[in-house]
């Protein structure tokens, strides 16, 4: 246990309460120092409690003031956009690193399967969001084939599965996935929606991906086929629950619907549809989850990725 790195969770929701369990079923290299919360009745505070986890229903300030701050390391934020901002400069001065799980994208995305080491460095990444985290491999994984000059992806989950904080960032996710989809995924445009659906029983969390490509030859379209059944393997290296639902289906387009409101000023020929579902390990909230599953278990591949190759002893 001393070799592990603490952390704190700040966020004792539905993300933050799956979080801690992640941390502690299923790592070999952190150990939770603090749960943070802000409501002292929540259920995420409770559980911790009960699992001998120091905890603070007084938020940032409250984690400051607890008595093993000094050796937490890394800092998981599962609030909302505008709390992370407020909690990032409160933590500034102490040098923690931060993973942010939050639309605040104040610091460079990460999508562990795209991008995992190209910023162990930097004090504040971003986890995108749990559409972006679902679809954005996707979109890497074409463009790593054959230019995309657009892309779109529209993230479905269980309107039971989505908290406060969850539903106070809609038009962060759109315009944070959007974004990511572009700086991570490399398309050249990119545009992202997400849908609360009310079913009941709930449905489990359903993800497409829509790229236009210029490409005809069919030896791309073999290639760009096996670049997708690859990412999808590597994301389900650390989220068993992330699957192709239909084989990837490359259609040619119709030459008289115009595309460049889309594409720009791209030719395009073909659309790559890809129709994806995650299903949650169940650690906390139900199978159906998968929207928080996938957040929670990218978050945790970043925390001990940072931890395996931080100096011995540091924290």
């Amino acid at each position: 246990m001393s070799d592990r790195v603490p952390v704190a969770i700040i966020g004792s929701g539905n993300i933050g309460t799956d979080l801690m369990i992640k941390v502690l079923r299923l790592s070999d290299t952190l150990t939770l120092g603090a749960m943070v919360g802000i409501d002292p009745a929540s259920d995420g505070l409770a559980r911790a409690a009960r699992l001998g986890v120091p905890t603070t229903a007084d938020g940032v300030a409250g984690l400051l003031a607890l008595p093993g701050f000094d050796e937490i390391g890394i800092v998981f934020d599962a609030t909302s956009a505008a709390a992370h901002r407020a909690n990032a400069a409160a933590l500034a001065p102490h040098g923690k690193r931060l993973i942010d799980l939050t639309p605040a994208a104040i610091g460079p995305f990460v999508v562990p399967a795209v991008n995992l080491d190209e910023h162990l460095d930097a004090p504040d990444v971003n986890m995108v969001t749990c559409g972006g985290q679902a679809t954005i491999p996707i979109v890497a994984a074409i463009t790593r084939v054959t230019e995309v000059p657009y892309a779109e992806i529209v993230a479905s989950i269980a309107s039971r599965s989505a908290g406060p904080g969850t539903r106070a960032n809609i038009d962060e996710f759109t315009e944070t996935t959007s974004t990511a989809i572009v700086a991570v995924g490399g398309a050249r445009r990119g545009r992202a929606l997400i849908v609360l659906n009310p079913a009941e029983p709930p449905l489990i969390m359903r993800d497409t991906v829509l790229a236009l490509i210029g490409d005809a030859s069919p030896e791309v379209h073999a290639a760009v086929r096996e670049s997708i059944v690859a990412m999808v393997e590597q994301v389900a290296a650390y989220v068993p629950g992330y699957r192709l639902r239909h084989d990837v289906q490359i259609t040619a387009l119709d030459p008289e619907v115009p595309t460049r409101t889309l594409a720009g000023d791209a030719e395009v020929t073909h659309q790559v549809s890809v129709y994806l579902e995650v299903e949650g390990a169940a650690h906390y909230l139900p199978a159906y989850a998968g929207n928080l599953d996938i957040m929670t278990s990218a978050a945790l591949r970043v925390a001990e990725r940072i931890a395996a190759t931080r100096p011995a002893g540091a924290r």
